[in-house]
C-alpha cells in the first residue's frame, strides 16, 4: 500500500509551483514511496548500542597543543618583499583598478 498518494504529490507540486503532467505525478509518487520504504527499512535496523559516527572508517586526528611561538615581526616579514609601501606589501595593479 503506498504511503504517499498521487494527490499528495499534486498538492506538494502546487505548493512548490511546479507544473507536473499526470505521468510525472504517478512517477514521482512511486519514487517518493520507494524512498520512504528505504528510510523505513533503515529505521528497522537494530542499532541499539551503536555509537554514531561521521565516517565509515575510524579516523585518528592528530592534534598538537596550542603553544605560543615567536612569529615574524612586521619588519622581518617585509624585509624580503620586492616592493613595500606604507609598511605593506606592494603588488601590481590588476583588472584595471584605479587608485
Amino acid at each position: 500500500m503506498p504511503e504517499i498518494t498521487r494527490d499528495e504529490v499534486a498538492h506538494l507540486a502546487k505548493l512548490a509551483r511546479l507544473a507536473l503532467s499526470d505521468e510525472e505525478l504517478d512517477q514521482f509518487a512511486e519514487q517518493i514511496d520507494g524512498i520512504i520504504g528505504n528510510v523505513s527499512d533503515v529505521q528497522k535496523v537494530a542499532a541499539e548500542g551503536v555509537e554514531p559516527m561521521s565516517h565509515p572508517h575510524s579516523i585518528d586526528t592528530a592534534m598538537r597543543e596550542d603553544v605560543v611561538e615567536q612569529i615574524l615581526t612586521q619588519e622581518q616579514a617585509l624585509s624580503q618583499a620586492p616592493k613595500v609601501d606604507q609598511h605593506r606589501f606592494e603588488v601590481p595593479q590588476i583588472l584595471g583598478e584605479q587608485d
